[in-house]
């Protein structure tokens, strides 16, 4: 009797498959795709089966027979399996990790793929009687859950509610007064998504017109598609029609958002206009709702699936079309573990999938815009504002020789103090949370420094129970602040610069009567804060808005007329050679905030280099020139996209080993012959220490991709073989975004 052997993909570092023997109790033998339990050293570890062959090229006497089969049909579609093994390839990461990347926990754990029976809330009799004009409308929440139910006959699953923001109390409440009930159905293998409109679609100008009939025409065949739409062009109802025509094809749609802040509003325009089920994915789900909802698109049941960077990764039954919303936006890079870029991944898995791929933006990175001018994307250009509104004024104001009050200039206050006096909204821009970056000794000028990084700990004001704290935004390290200069004893400890904290100190000291928002990591923390605040935002007359970048990223303010960014220098001169890039993309996306409505927007840029190139151009000429002349740049450098970067990181406790580690794999590059492919450093990293770790940087650059994969197919088993390899973390960036 022949015998038979895995091969497994398992949780492991190691970059290499797994053979172990396919007993013959395991008949019939687990699908390619499946999971498998097997022994592992002294543990046992889930595998994903990769192939299953008669042949071994490991010597039997040293292998295992797997333990158990889990499943009887492949876990992913055979188009996002390939996803995968491609991903690990050419991102050059352990294939098992990717997979284990990839899927709910719950399922790396053992759960079964398919639920027996889920619970569903469905409506009662007299839940689909009861009048809604009644006194439930006291009640708002159980008022939208009850609403929401009598659309679905069928029931809905706990994650599909919670990702329309209705709550398990909620439903306690309603099941309490008799109006919903609980229920738990076995849900058939594949499911057929309720499909139907529940608002009219808006009216389109004649550049949406033209993206929608693109995307639309384009439905069942592979093409991407390059939306640069200014802000407030319209770009969200372009993604709404070509939804809903991939709604009527019977396919479901994937909307990847860059943070978990805007997927509230985004899953609420999407519940507006569609009667489908939308399943939501990102970290703020706990383990069993994102399951359910995983299960709820791979069985069909969403019509729309919306998540962070790895709902990527969430298998659908019918896929029909990908957007990927504001998709310059750095947080679609994983930028620890697997390295993967989900905007990259998106045009690979629609490339298999064979359907189109939406990038939208109103500041595009530069290498879609490369990818767009070459041909490989078609370009649709949203030039105007939708509903008649006008691209704001922008202002520079020059900060030299300015009487500066915590940051604000005195022309600043007083256009805010107009704004508001004529009950419009001010959105106050700085990217920096906390209340001072810097704590400083007035008498001999220590500044507090973390004891883990080469970096300062920000001061943060905990204002509801009066206490401060140090705490460094790298590593987490918290502390109280001194007392006493820890250098000369002085008690004249000074805050030095600004954070949200502390532009809300001042604007509520100058403002004090009107509402004020801030909005950053610090005041979102607790679960649907950002949705509150959003919520409270748009209700607000007159009101202040503080924040950082969750603030500026595709929120919808209608009465929002001016945007202040208060210190633009810090972007202008950064050392890694995306800066002014990202820097061009922040002010106008925080721009694109103000006027988006039947009133006019300004903008107001406080600088001390106000004859900056970069600042001038976009003043002068947005962002297409900017891009042009940043283009020629990168050619000039073969920088990407005209060139491909590769980075080496390595850490160690130990200051000197990260050198000597790359320096070893310096001298293992030497021996291959890739001359096309240059080598810069190794160097110290931007911040050398980080967390108690000391980094370096090897940076491997080339003009062509194809010389520059060839040297990591055969330097990475060179680097793994390294005696220093086990002494030191070390990782490969393959199209790194970060430098630091």
């Amino acid at each position: 009797m022949t015998r038979h052997y895995l091969q497994l993909a398992l949780p492991s570092p190691l970059r290499q498959t797994f053979d172990y023997i396919l007993p013959a109790r395991m008949d019939p033998p687990p699908p390619v795709g499946g999971r498998v339990r097997v022994p592992f050293g002294r543990q046992s570890l889930l595998g994903i089966v990769l192939g299953i062959s008669t042949h071994t090229t490991i010597d039997e006497s040293r292998l295992r027979p797997a333990d158990e089969s889990l499943d009887t049909e492949a876990l992913l579609p055979d188009s996002l399996f390939r996803l995968l093994c491609w991903a690990a390839d050419y991102y050059q990461h352990p294939v098992g990790e990717v997979f284990d990347t990839a899927l709910p926990v719950l399922l790396r754990q053992g759960e079964a793929l398919a639920s027996a029976g889920e619970l569903r809330w469905r409506t009662t009799r007299l839940g689909q009687l009861f009048p809604l004009d009644g006194n439930i409308r006291r009640a708002p929440k159980q008022l939208a859950a009850l609403t929401v139910l009598r659309e679905h006959a069928d029931g809905m699953i706990p994650p599909l509610l919670a990702g329309l923001g209705i709550e398990r109390p909620t439903l306690l409440a309603l099941e309490k007064k008799g109006l919903v009930e609980s229920v738990h159905i076995a849900p058939p293998a594949r499911e057929q998504a309720v499909q139907s409109l529940r608002e009219a679609p808006l009216a389109l100008h004649d550049e949406q017109q033209v993206a929608v009939s693109a995307v639309i025409d384009s439905l069942g065949s592979f093409q991407p598609f390059l939306l640069f739409g200014v802000t407030g062009s319209g770009k969200t109802e372009v993604y709404l029609q070509a939804i809903a025509a991939t709604l009527a094809r019977g396919e479901q749609a994937l909307v990847l958002v860059p943070e978990i802040g805007l997927t509230p509003q985004t899953v609420a325009r999407f519940r507006a206009r569609f009667m489908t089920d939308i399943a939501v994915l990102h970290s703020g789900r706990n383990e069993r709702e994102r399951l359910e909802a995983w299960r709820a698109a791979r069985s069909g049941r969403a019509g729309i699936i919306i998540g962070t960077r790895s709902a990527i990764f969430t298998p659908l039954a019918r896929p029909g079309l990908i957007i990927v919303d504001e998709e310059h936006d750095l947080s679609f890079k994983q930028h620890e573990g697997f390295r993967y870029h989900a905007r990259d991944l998106a045009v690979r898995r629609a490339q298999l999938e064979g359907i189109p791929v939406l990038l939208g933006s109103a500041t595009p990175s530069l290498e879609s815009l490369a990818n767009a001018g070459a041909g490989r994307y078609r370009l649709l250009r949203l030039k105007e504002r939708a509903a008649g509104a006008r691209t704001p004024d922008f202002h520079l104001i020059d900060l030299r020789a300015q009487k500066m009050r915590e940051g604000f200039s005195e022309p600043l206050l007083k256009t805010i103090a107009a704004t508001l006096k004529k009950n419009e909204q001010v959105l106050v821009f700085i990217n920096r949370r906390g209340f001072a970056p810097v704590l400083l000794c007035h008498e001999c000028g220590w500044q507090a420094h973390c004891q883990r990084c080469d970096a300062r700990p920000t001061l943060h004001r905990q204002a509801d129970a009066g206490r401060w704290r140090l705490h460094c935004h790298h590593c987490g390290t918290e502390s109280p602040p001194p007392r006493h200069c820890p250098s000369c004893g002085a008690t004249d400890l000074r805050p030095v610069g600004l954070g949200t904290e502390r532009v809300e100190e001042l604007l509520r000291a100058e403002f004090p009567k009107v509402p004020l928002f801030r909005v950053d990591r610090d005041s979102t923390r607790r679960k649907n804060a950002l949705h509150d605040l959003y919520h409270d935002i748009q209700a607000a007359g007159p009101a202040l808005l503080v924040g950082t970048q969750m603030l500026a990223k595709g929120h919808h303010f209608p009465k929002v007329t001016l945007a202040a960014l208060l210190d633009v220098d810090g972007g202008l001169f950064g050392a890694d050679f995306r800066a002014p890039e990202h820097m061009a993309q922040l002010i106008l996306q925080v721009a694109g905030r103000a006027g988006r409505a039947d009133k006019p927007g300004l903008v107001l840029l406080q600088t001390r280099q106000p004859e900056h190139e970069l600042l001038r151009e976009l003043v002068r000429s947005g962002y297409p020139a900017f891009a042009e002349r940043a283009l020629a740049e990168r050619r000039q450098l073969n920088f990407p996209p005209a060139g491909h970067l590769v980075l080496l990181r390595a850490e160690a406790t130990k200051a000197e080993l990260p050198t000597e580690f790359l320096h070893a794999i310096t001298t293992a590059a030497a021996t291959l012959d890739c001359p096309e492919v240059q080598r810069w450093g190794p160097v110290p990293a931007p911040m050398e220490r980080r967390a108690g770790r000391f980094r370096a940087h090897l940076l491997l650059q080339c003009s062509q991709r194809g010389p520059l994969r060839e040297l990591l197919t055969n330097l990475i088993p060179l680097v793994e073989a390294l005696p220093m390899a086990r002494r030191v973390r070390w990782s490969v960036d393959v199209d790194p975004q970060d430098l630091s």
